[in-house]
């Protein structure tokens, strides 16, 4: 090989031959994996090598990851040029550049220094990473004496300087898992950076290095080699020197691993990073718990004479189960072979203690030999599972620990299928088994509210564990549901209850977010699935639960009040409560009807803004505080009264917006409005739109230049409103208006207004002026603002710049038996800009008049339910539903 890098005359290096032997190698070669990194290091040493020639008195050495031979293919070459100072400065240079030069000229990531062992152990003191890459020093060509003694010079003072340095490096690896994240949590993890990345990996191998720890062994070796190939297919794949997995790159790195999909690949890189993160928790507890006995050891040497301090104290946690060194260890006595419940017992004790299971104890209850719980479980496995599953965040490590060694899956078979199984959906934080401890972790908050909180944490448990299968999860989670529980032993009662939570999980705040709870047809249906008082009260904390888990955009102060309410109305229900059939809306608010009056009197819009705050979020029992509150109609702004209990804000947060905007019923105000909104950069996290009756004493009141949807007769007064709104109006003659009602009564409808309530929030920078919303809307509604014209300008001059990813169509279906009074169509897509105002063109187009609309914004998906009705406000008939739902379809893109 070293004839194939040289020239035929001078013996110069000849870079196109070791370019040819590189593309052959990356590109045509049959080898992957380390065989391939190997293969490259050694093919870019000989090169490097003779491109250094003779040197001596120097030395060219590879540092970092070249150091340790994993060169990816886009990995950059970190090299030291090592002199002993004897050569002069111009000699020096002229060596590095003969080296440096052709590199640069292959196009290939360099980073290099030239040193004298003094210079290169002085960096080293001065800058940790620097310290880090010389432990990896190896060496290529020159005088190997120098590499040796500088290696040998690294690791004495890495070793001796190990009690200042480990917390130097603890603390670069939580500052940098700061910045990048988990790297198992992430949908576009970096391989490198990310907690659990190749970083952390290198740390480990550092503090193996100062003598001081060791990382645990199992499977650290296999993540390592995984992240690495995932990586050097990620290369191949893009051809870039990147180490962050795209969501586009995925699936060509999974074929080029010969894995099945990309959620495979996530999976296994999750796994992978998993193996990683738990090695360096259990390291970097043991270099704390060292430094701190050494630092300790000197006093207590004085203490005892001169004596040992011998091992930690040993105190009582659970039978079997002691804590020591600030960890759950098992007692001299304790038989994993023999007690089937011990690492139920111990993970419980030390989650209740707040202390971590030791990894001893965890690999003794992961051996073959450990004994297995029959089947149903005793009740003490089942109470400590409950105990551990209640013990609050401290669940979690422990948990993570049992899972590292397998013991969740021996004791939980079907824990298998969601282990480290990702999850697309951006609104989700964890990958599916991390999602169900966050789970069980805010269920155990909420404990107090519910008679029987093991099934509530039980049920958290399981509530996803059906995302392991096709289909719908909550249907197979169901099924799977059932077998848990017999499993651990729970009766027949309690096992239809857990059913019954898994299978309905979603119902709660699907229906309180989607459907009309003025629709006696809804309360009803959720009253049949959940089936009794105890079963709500668990699945309304399971709700809350289960949203505060998935992330912050599942569960706001506004989902929570929808939710209560609807659980308020269900609960009157299976009290035996009567539901009211009643073909008209719930009487207003009075600050609706207000609103409402307004509206009508003035003929045109009246908006209401109102930013809320409050000092926790999503917190039971803590409701908003109303920070600022502003009312705009045709006469300009005004501040609005904060009527609300406990108003003003004092030490809260600003949460969100809502906007209320009340309208005299006419075509077009539900597109105009949501145009307005996205034209102004206003995300519509949730809304609903439905209809205020106007009082009848207003009925013989026109509206005074605006336009209305619903004629009161033509031969009704003419009753103005006086030039001044303050002058006090003179009663309408009662006969007049009497007569007026009945002709109105014969020829129309009641007078009604539209009112549409939003909780939104600036796309970016501020909110716009209330004054502002309010005059586009007019102008909206009296098409002079041609909104569609206007969107479709802002993604032509915008739309490029923005990173697209796949997503699947939008989708239109009609909902069956959802209600008596109108026809349901719920709208699933990519949320857009201006997506619900075409939605409500499509709509308008078709013909139908909106009764209610229940927006649903959760991350990039959008899920919106229409109640719309015919001509003559029946509900559509089956063949005209479902050409609505096509052309709602069509419009969208569908």
């Amino acid at each position: 090989m070293t004839d194939s890098v040289r020239t035929k005359t001078g013996g110069d290096p000849l870079p196109g031959g070791y370019a040819a032997a590189r593309l052959r190698l990356l590109h045509e070669g049959s080898t992957a994996g380390p065989p391939r990194r190997a293969a490259l290091a050694a093919l870019t040493d000989q090169w490097l090598g003779a491109l250094f020639g003779a040197a001596p008195g120097a030395a060219l050495v590879a540092v970092g990851g070249y150091g340790r031979g994993e060169l990816s293919p886009r990995s950059d070459l970190d090299v030291v040029l090592l002199h002993d100072g004897s050569a002069d400065a111009g000699r020096i240079a002229a060596l590095a550049d003969r080296v440096w030069y052709p590199v640069w000229d292959m196009g290939l990531a360099l980073d290099h220094s030239v040193r004298t062992p003094a210079e290169a152990r002085g960096a080293a003191a001065r800058d940790l990473k620097v310290h880090l890459g010389l432990l990896d020093a190896r060496h290529l060509a020159g005088d190997a004496e120098l590499t040796a003694a500088l290696r040998a010079t690294a690791y004495a003072d890495w070793r001796a300087q190990a009690p200042k340095r480990l917390p130097e490096l603890s603390e670069l690896c939580a500052e940098r898992a700061r910045r990048h994240g988990e790297l198992r949590f992430l949908l576009e993890p970096d391989l490198k950076e990310a907690r659990g990345g190749l970083r952390d990996a290198t740390a480990l191998r550092a503090v193996a290095a100062s003598w001081i720890a060791d990382a645990p062994r199992e499977g650290l070796e296999e993540a390592r080699t995984l992240l690495l190939d995932t990586r050097d297919a990620l290369h191949l794949a893009t051809g870039r020197a990147t180490d962050r997995l795209a969501l586009q790159e995925q699936e060509q790195v999974a074929a080029d691993l010969g894995v099945l999909d990309a959620d495979t690949l996530l999976r296994r890189v999750y796994e992978a990073a998993r193996a990683v993160s738990y090695a360096s928790d259990v390291t970097w507890r043991e270099v704390e718990r060292v430094l701190r006995a050494r630092s300790a050891r000197p006093r207590l040497r004085g203490l005892l004479g001169g004596r040992g301090a011998g091992e930690g104290e040993r105190s009582p946690l659970a039978e079997g189960v002691v804590e020591q060194d600030g960890e759950a260890v098992l007692a001299r006595t304790a038989r994993p072979d023999r007690d089937p419940v011990l690492p139920l017992r111990a993970a419980a004790a030390a989650a209740l203690s707040g202390l971590p299971l030791s990894p001893h104890a965890v690999r003794r209850f992961g051996a073959p030999t450990a004994a297995v719980l029959p089947v149903p479980w005793p009740a003490e496995a089942r109470e400590a599972l409950v105990t551990l599953l209640g013990a609050g965040e401290p669940t979690v490590s422990v948990w993570e620990a049992l899972e590292a060694g397998g013991v969740v899956s021996r004791l939980l078979p079907d824990w298998e299928r969601v282990r480290c199984r990702p999850q697309r959906n951006p609104v989700h934080r964890w990958t599916v088994d991390r999602h169900l401890i966050e789970t069980a972790v805010r269920a155990a908050a909420l404990t107090r509210r519910v008679g029987r909180p093991d099934l509530l944490l039980v049920a958290a448990l399981l509530h996803d564990i059906g995302k392991g299968w096709p289909g719908d999860h909550s249907v197979s989670g169901e099924t799977i549901a059932r077998d848990v529980a017999a499993r651990l032993g729970f009766d027949s009662a309690d096992t239809a209850v857990l059913a019954t939570l898994v299978r309905h999980h979603l119902l709660l705040i699907d229906t309180a977010t989607r459907r009309d709870l003025d629709d006696p047809a809804t309360v009803r249906a959720v009253a049949e699935a959940v089936g009794g008082p105890g079963t709500l009260e668990l699945l309304h904390a399971l709700t809350e639960a289960d949203a505060l888990a998935t992330g912050p955009a599942a569960w706001s102060t506004w989902r929570g009040s929808l939710v209560t309410d609807l659980v308020k109305r269900v609960a009157a229900v299976l009290a035996g409560e009567p539901v009211a059939e009643r073909d008209e809306p719930r009487a207003p608010t009075a600050e609706h009807e207000r609103l409402a009056v307004e509206a009508w009197r003035t003929g045109g819009p009246v908006l209401t803004l109102c930013t809320r705050s409050e000092r926790q979020e999503g917190r039971q029992g803590q409701g908003p505080r109303e920070a600022s509150r502003e009312r705009v109609g045709p006469g300009g702004a005004e501040p609005v009264r904060d009527d609300t209990e406990g108003g003003g804000a004092e030490g809260g947060e600003p949460v969100g917006v809502e906007l209320l905007i009340a309208v005299p019923d006419q075509p077009g105000v539900l597109p105009a409005a949501a145009g307005v909104l996205a034209l102004h950069r206003l995300t519509v996290r949730a809304a609903d739109l439905r209809t205020v009756p106007v009082p009848e004493e207003l009925w013989g009141v026109p509206v005074p230049e605006g336009p209305r949807a619903v004629p009161v007769g033509e031969d009704l007064p003419a009753v103005r409103p006086p030039a001044d709104p303050g002058a006090r109006r003179e009663p309408a003659d009662p006969r007049a208006v009497e007569g007026a009602r009945a002709d109105a009564d014969a020829v129309a409808p009641r007078a009604e207004v539209l009112l549409l309530r939003w909780r939104v929030a600036a796309e970016y920078g501020s909110l716009p002026q209330a004054v502002r919303l309010r005059d586009d809307l007019v102008r909206a509604l009296a098409g002079k603002l041609d909104i569609a014209a206007r969107l479709a300008e802002r993604e032509a001059a915008y739309g490029k710049r923005r990173r697209r990813m796949p997503a699947p169509p939008p989708t239109a279906t009609v909902v069956p038996d959802s209600s008596r009074l109108a026809t349901v169509v719920e709208v699933r897509a990519q949320d857009a800009p201006g997506l619900l105002h075409r939605i409500g063109r499509a709509l308008e187009d078709a013909g139908v008049a909106v009764r209610s609309a229940h927006v649903s914004t959760l991350g990039a998906n959008a899920v919106d339910a229409f109640y719309v009705t015919g001509p003559k406000g029946s509900p559509l008939g089956s063949v005209e539903a479902a050409e609505l739902a096509r052309t709602v379809q069509g419009a969208l893109g569908g």
